[in-house]
């Protein structure tokens, strides 16, 4: 890799942590404010809401098209969050997360060549502890 390949990926790779930062302090509030349990739709949205006050370009619902052996299988997934065209933010609401929950967010990551996930449930009593962060070949 010469030495722009290298400036521009450690440029992306700050974004997407300074990203993720502003993600977890916004989820951290917005828990700290509603509170565990409810519906992951109104985390969404008021979430996508804050990222979008601090200056950031969210995309709800982002469809993510399915293409296997060159065959077309439409708006199979969405994510729940795009933020920046960068970072995909999956939310739950739930009890406890299973292996399938982080599968998903990597399934997203490698079928949109993006470099991070977040998956954070909403459903404890502390979100630090629902906060994942899932790396598809991220170097730190």
């Amino acid at each position: 890799m010469n030495a722009h390949a290298e400036t521009q990926r450690a440029q992306s790779l700050m974004k997407v942590n300074e990203i993720s930062g502003v993600v977890l302090d916004e989820a951290i509030r917005l828990h700290r404010e509603i509170g565990p349990g409810v519906l992951e739709s109104v985390y969404e949205a008021v979430l996508a809401k804050r990222l979008d006050r601090r200056g950031l370009v969210v995309e709800r619902q982002k469809i993510v098209p399915l293409t296997i052996d060159g065959e077309d299988f439409g708006e199979v997934f969405r994510v729940d969050l795009l933020v920046n065209k960068l970072v995909v933010v999956e939310l739950k609401s739930v009890e406890e997360l299973h292996p399938v929950h982080f599968k998903q967010v990597l399934t997203y990551l490698r079928l949109l060549g993006l470099p991070l996930g977040l998956l954070i449930n909403f459903g404890g009593p502390i979100l630090k502890q629902g906060f994942h962060r899932i790396a598809n070949n991220l170097t730190e």
